[in-house]
C-alpha cells in the first residue's frame, strides 16, 4: 500500500464534486464504524453511498486515503461544532459547559467516532495524533487566554487543556457510548463535570452543596439507531 496515500487527496473543483466526495465520506463513516478498517472495503463504501466504484477513485487513491480523510474530517467538524457552541460566551466556565454539551451532541450524531478514531492509531499514527493535537492546540490557546484574562488560575495551559480533553473523552465513552445515554440526561452529567472543573476535589466549606450521584446512576437510554 502506498505509504503516502493519506496525503494524496484530490480536492473537487465543483460543487457537485464536493457533494459527491462528502457523500462518500459519510458512507465511509458508516462502513468503517460498523466493520472496522480491516473489515471494510471500497466496494462496501460505494454500496453505502449508492455510488459507482470508479467514482471513489476520482477522489481517493485507496481505502487508506479515505480513512485518513474521514478522521481528519471528523476532527475538523468536531472543532467547528465546539467553536460554534462556544461563540459569544465570555465566561470561561459557561464556555466549558457549552463545549462539553456540544461534544456530547456530536457523539450522539456520530456514534462510531470512538471506534474510527482509535483505529487510526494502527492504520496511520500520524493521523491519530493529528486528530488530538489539533483539538488540543485550540483548547490550549483558549485556556492561555482565559488565564491572561484572570478567568481561571494560572497554570500550564497545555496540561490544563489535555486534562479537560481527557475528562470529556472518558465521560463521553462511559455515558454516550457504553450507556447510550439520552441527550435529556446530559445536563446533569455536565453539571457534575463543570462543578468538578470549577471547584476541584477539595472538600467544600460547611453548607456547600454538590450534585448528587443519583442523578447519573441510571441514565435514560437512547432509541437504538441503525448503523
Amino acid at each position: 500500500m502506498n505509504q503516502d496515500s493519506c496525503s494524496a487527496r484530490t480536492e473537487p473543483t465543483t460543487e457537485r464534486g464536493r457533494r459527491s466526495r462528502l457523500k462518500l465520506l459519510r458512507a465511509a463513516e458508516q462502513v468503517f464504524g460498523q466493520h472496522g478498517y480491516e473489515g471494510a472495503s471500497v466496494a462496501d463504501i460505494c454500496r453505502q453511498a449508492d455510488a459507482a466504484l470508479g467514482s471513489f477513485y476520482v477522489y481517493f487513491p485507496d481505502k487508506k486515503s479515505a480513512f485518513c480523510e474521514l478522521v481528519d474530517s471528523l476532527g475538523k467538524r468536531l472543532r467547528q461544532a465546539l467553536a460554534e457552541a462556544t461563540k459569544g460566551e465570555t465566561d470561561r466556565f459557561a464556555m466549558e459547559r457549552a463545549g462539553l454539551t456540544a461534544f456530547f451532541a456530536f457523539l450522539a450524531e456520530h456514534q462510531k467516532l470512538y471506534r474510527i478514531v482509535r483505529q487510526a492509531e494502527f492504520v496511520d499514527e500520524a493521523v491519530f495524533r493529528r486528530y488530538y493535537e489539533r483539538l488540543g492546540e485550540g483548547y490550549a490557546q483558549g485556556m492561555a487566554q482565559a488565564m491572561d484574562d484572570g478567568a481561571v488560575r494560572r497554570t500550564d495551559p497545555v496540561i490544563a487543556a489535555h486534562c479537560l480533553m481527557g475528562m470529556a473523552d472518558f465521560l463521553g465513552m462511559r455515558w454516550m457510548l457504553w450507556d447510550n445515554c439520552d441527550l435529556g440526561a446530559v445536563p446533569a452529567l455536565v453539571d457534575t463535570a463543570i462543578d468538578i472543573v470549577s471547584h476541584g476535589l477539595a472538600p467544600r466549606a460547611v453548607g456547600g452543596s454538590a450534585p448528587t450521584k443519583a442523578k447519573l446512576a441510571k441514565p435514560a437510554k437512547r432509541t437504538s439507531r441503525k448503523p
